[in-house]
């Protein structure tokens, strides 16, 4: 299984207790995350069943992979290098192989997206947000970060080779898909 995006190997080390028989590839491309999961997958005892690789989805080794996640990772990546992060994926998976993805996904111009910010706002502040990142949020939201609506992201699956994407979970923005490698 190859996991895009990392971090700290909470992916990793959740599927590799429900799944002993598996091995993972991990690519993020911050060498300090990749110590974090490291660190927590040598002390889980799954350490010796992955590979961590410092960099992005096109570094990762052609595979071909069986599957492949990447679990609140593609809204940091800018919308014109998008189709090229779900390619490099997509190459690297076996004819079948499983896409599973979650992603901040709105329309930023639609007629609900105030309503939903305030939604998310309040989300935020019950998790710990202080004033200020929380008046940052829109900008964040809109400038830094490279939300998609959802018809935008299933659309560059598809051109990028995936059957058809399949919407599984919503919670406030965030959205979940998985595809199949046609």
């Amino acid at each position: 299984m190859l996991c895009v995006g990392v971090g700290t190997g909470a992916e990793i080390l959740s599927l590799a207790q429900a799944r002993p028989g598996w091995f993972f590839v991990g690519v993020d491309p911050s060498a300090e995350m990749l110590n974090v999961g490291r660190d927590r997958l040598k002390e889980a005892g799954v350490l010796e069943r992955c590979e961590l690789i410092q960099g992005y989805a096109e570094d990762a080794p052609p595979g071909p992979f069986d599957a492949a996640v990447s679990l609140l990772v593609a809204h940091f990546i800018r919308r014109e290098q998008r189709p090229a992060f779900y390619s490099a994926i997509h190459d690297r998976l076996k004819r079948g192989g499983r896409f599973v993805s979650a992603e901040i996904s709105a329309d930023l111009e639609d007629a609900a997206f105030p309503d939903m910010l305030k939604d998310w706002k309040q989300v935020q502040t019950l998790m710990g947000a202080t004033p200020e990142s929380s008046a940052r949020l829109e900008s964040m939201l809109r400038d830094a970060l490279g939300v998609l609506p959802a018809a935008e992201t299933e659309a560059l699956w598809r051109a990028a080779g995936f059957a058809t994407p399949v919407s599984f979970f919503q919670a406030f923005m965030i959205r979940g898909w998985h595809a199949m490698k046609a």
